[in-house]
């Protein structure tokens, strides 16, 4: 059952405005102006607890600081929800005690033909971990957006907490609430002055206990094919099929190196999307890997395919564009290894089992770190995201909430 209400209300209330935002949208920031509903929220609750709040307005970010002893420790969170699935209409619900059986999310509709939607441990083992909890879950046709606003309320609890207890001692706190994490431009206008720490922590992992100071070397490919559309009557050597070169790309890859086929320290290719036709198709991927020579070497095979049918088709039949997102974040931690070992306390404090992981993906704390912010990352209690298979635990996730309450004591 939940003990701290206060932190689950403003959860399923944070869960329930679409901040979905978007890989199309480049140019300005947020990417979807939705995610300024939800930014917009948070300043007023901020306001609402004494903070000290400011919103950027014009890029979507949002900052706090609760005064206490130096020096200041900063706690990290993104508002938005992964383009992957819809963040929209979000029907959230409690299973109670979770026998370890499979949880029907959605029942089968046959009229339309869709199919039931169901969390199996068969499919999904970490489940039985989680007998005896209550998981928040969906309805099997959303994400639940645990990722990242399971952070954000933990993180509003502990300011909640400091702002309702002035006299308990504790660090000066400070907090930064990000647009776009989820499409690598969360610290693109983010303000180090407005946000005033030296040292933070992001919460945004998953598995209680997971701690994260190691992340991918991150890029993004896109590929876009120039064909030429003719009557496929009297097409003999006049016709270039876009769609079929698309193919022909896709299939020179490493197969092996893909998400699907990976674990650990291993990087990856992964396809995120494919479309087009005759005259026109385009692939994008992300390139991933811990390693920054293995990374760089990615980015170069994935130049020299692109190299090698413009040279088979011609000039410009291919037009690649490769954008890096974050970097290793290894590297500017080794000297601050004090919020490792800090963090590895309080959760051994708390009897909770610590577990050091590389992630298999970024934060906004691997941009921070390399700002001059030491940014290691914190779990959350949320699992499966990015999908509609999303769910978090209820105990975890109030643990992970102590967690960060007893970081900002003296």
């Amino acid at each position: 059952m939940i003990s701290n209400k206060p932190m689950f209300d403003r959860f399923f209330r944070y869960i329930s405005i679409d901040t979905q935002s978007s890989e199309e949208e480049t140019q300005v920031q947020p990417s979807t102006q939705k995610q300024k509903d939800l930014a917009a929220i948070l300043y007023a609750e901020l306001q609402e607890l004494g903070a000290e709040a400011f919103y950027d307005e014009e890029n979507g970010y949002v900052y706090a600081q609760l005064p206490g002893e130096e020096p200041a420790l900063g706690f990290v969170a993104h508002m938005d929800t992964s383009p992957a699935a819809s963040g929209k209409d979000v029907k959230a619900r409690i299973v109670e005690v979770y026998d370890g059986t499979p949880v029907i999310l959605s029942e089968a509709d046959a009229g339309s033909g869709r199919p039931a939607v169901i969390l199996d441990p068969a499919d999904f083992p970490e489940l039985l971990a989680h007998q005896g909890e209550d998981l928040i879950v969906t309805d099997g046709r959303t994400l639940l957006g645990a990722d990242d606003k399971a952070g954000v309320a933990e993180i509003m609890n502990l300011f909640a907490f400091y702002a309702k207890n002035p006299d308990v001692p504790h660090r000066r706190l400070c907090l930064a609430f990000t647009p776009d994490e989820e499409v690598g431009r969360g610290t693109e206008h983010f303000n180090l002055e407005k946000f005033g720490a030296k040292e933070a922590y992001t919460v945004d992992g998953g598995k209680l206990g997971e701690l994260e100071y190691e992340c991918f070397n991150a890029a993004a490919a896109k590929i876009e094919i120039a064909g030429k559309s003719v009557h496929p009557g009297s097409a003999k050597n006049q016709m270039v099929n876009a769609a079929a070169l698309a193919v022909e790309f896709h299939q020179m890859m490493p197969a092996a190196e893909v998400p699907e086929h990976t674990e650990g320290y291993e990087g990856f290719y992964f396809l995120e999307e494919i479309c087009g036709d005759c005259e026109n198709a385009c692939l994008k991927y992300i390139i991933r890997d811990h390693d920054r020579t293995k990374f760089e070497n990615r980015k170069k095979t994935v130049q020299n395919i692109t190299a090698y049918l413009n040279e088979k088709y011609g000039a410009g039949t291919f037009r690649l564009t490769l954008r890096d997102q974050y970097a290793n974040m290894a590297e500017g931690m080794k000297d601050h290894m004090h919020l490792i070992e800090r963090a590895k306390q309080v959760m051994t404090d708390l009897g909770v089992a610590v577990t050091e992981v590389p992630i298999r993906g970024g934060t906004d704390g691997a941009a921070l770190t390399y700002m001059g912010v030491p940014c290691p990352n914190l779990c959350t209690g949320g699992y499966n995201f990015h999908g509609r298979y999303e769910y978090a635990s209820v105990q975890e996730m109030e643990t992970c909430a102590q967690m960060l309450i007893r970081l900002a004591e003296i």
